[in-house]
C-alpha cells in the first residue's frame, strides 16, 4: 500500500491528556442497530444495485464515535460545498454496518480495519473493498481497579475483544508493553485458544487469565475484570479517557498503522464512482484533519493513506 500520513503520531502526548485516550475493530453477533431501521438478511450479490442519474443523496454506515461524529460534524459540510447530501446512518455493533452494505442498502461505510474487513468478505461471503484510508484509534489497557499495570498482580483477568483480529491486536497490545512474554500462537495457531495462553507458562509467567468478550461490552464489563484491552470508539462511547484514563496504548510503526487505519469502505464496483470519490475527498480533506485533531486531541489520529 502506498503511504501518505499526514499525521506524526505522538502518544506520550496521547497518554499526558488523561481526558481523551483511545481503537479500528470487533465483532458483535448479534447486536442491535440504533436507527429505526433494523438490517435484514438477504442473499448475497455479487453487483452493487445501480443508482438512479443525478442521485445526490449519499448513505454512510457508521458506527457512534468518533465515526459518525466525524461525518456528521464536519463531513457533511464538506460535502455540502460540492451539493452533495450525506445521510449517517449510525449501528452499535460492526456486523450490520457490513451486510447492509452488501445488500445496498448504503453507499459505503466507515468504521473498520482491513483485516476486519477481509475476515468478515471471507467468513460472511461478502464483497467489500477499502478504498481510502481516515484515522486510527489506538486501542487502550483499561482499569478500573489498578492505576498502572505494575500494579497487576498476578493471575489477574484481563479482558481482549472475542474477534480474530480484534483479539490478535489486544494480545499484541499486552506483549508490547510487556505483560505477556509473547502470544504463544494465539492468533496464528487455530488449536491455540485463550486457554492455551492463560495456561502457557512461557508465554504468560504472571498467569494472566486471557477472558474473550464482545469488543462492546469491554466497557461495560470493566468492573468485573482486573483490566481490558479496549477499542478506541468504545472506550470513547464508554467516556473511559475521563473516568478511567488508558493505563497504557498502542505504539505503530509502518506496518502496524496501515494495519490499525479504519478505512472508508464501498461494495466492489463502486471503487470509481461519483459518490465514492466524493466521499474519499471530503473525509481526507485539511477540515477533516483538522476537525479530528482539535476534537480528540491525539485520541484518534488522522491516517490519510491509500487503499493498494
Amino acid at each position: 500500500m502506498k503511504k501518505s500520513i499526514f499525521t506524526s503520531i505522538v502518544l506520550s502526548g496521547v497518554l499526558a491528556l488523561s481526558a481523551l485516550t483511545g481503537c479500528g475493530d470487533a465483532a458483535a453477533s448479534s447486536a442491535q442497530e440504533t436507527t429505526s431501521d433494523t438490517a435484514q438478511t438477504s442473499e448475497v450479490a455479487t453487483e452493487a444495485p445501480a443508482k438512479a442519474d443525478g442521485d445526490k443523496k449519499i448513505s454512510v454506515g457508521a458506527t457512534p464515535v468518533p465515526h459518525a461524529e466525524i461525518l456528521d460534524n464536519i463531513v457533511k459540510e464538506v460535502l455540502a460545498e460540492d451539493g452533495w447530501e450525506l445521510e449517517t446512518v449510525v449501528f452499535s455493533d460492526y456486523v450490520l454496518p457490513n451486510t447492509s452494505l452488501e445488500e445496498g442498502e448504503l453507499d459505503a461505510n466507515y468504521f473498520q480495519t482491513l483485516g476486519y474487513m477481509n475476515q468478515q468478505n471471507s467468513d460472511a461471503g461478502l464483497h467489500l473493498t477499502a478504498v481510502a484510508g481516515i484515522h486510527i484509534e489506538p486501542m487502550g489497557i483499561y482499569s478500573q481497579k489498578y492505576k498502572s499495570l505494575e500494579e497487576l498482580p498476578d493471575g489477574a483477568s484481563i479482558g481482549i475483544p472475542n474477534d480474530p483480529d480484534n483479539g490478535a491486536r489486544g494480545v499484541d497490545l499486552l506483549v508490547q508493553k510487556g505483560l505477556l512474554v509473547s502470544n504463544g500462537g494465539f492468533g496464528t495457531d487455530a488449536d491455540y485458544t485463550e486457554d492455551s495462553l492463560t495456561n502457557d507458562k512461557e508465554a504468560n509467567p504472571h498467569g494472566y487469565v486471557i477472558t474473550p468478550l464482545e469488543a462492546a461490552s469491554l466497557p461495560l464489563s470493566l468492573p468485573d475484570l482486573d483490566a481490558a484491552t479496549i477499542n478506541g470508539n468504545y472506550a470513547l462511547e464508554a467516556n473511559l479517557p475521563a473516568t478511567y484514563p488508558a493505563l497504557d496504548i498502542e505504539e505503530f510503526d509502518a506496518e502496524t498503522t496501515v494495519k490499525r487505519t479504519n478505512f472508508l469502505v464501498v461494495k466492489q464496483g463502486n471503487e470509481e464512482s461519483e459518490k465514492t470519490k466524493a466521499l474519499i475527498k471530503a473525509l481526507q480533506s485539511e477540515k477533516v484533519q483538522d476537525y479530528i485533531n482539535e476534537t480528540y486531541k491525539g485520541a484518534v489520529i488522522t491516517s490519510f493513506i491509500d487503499a493498494e
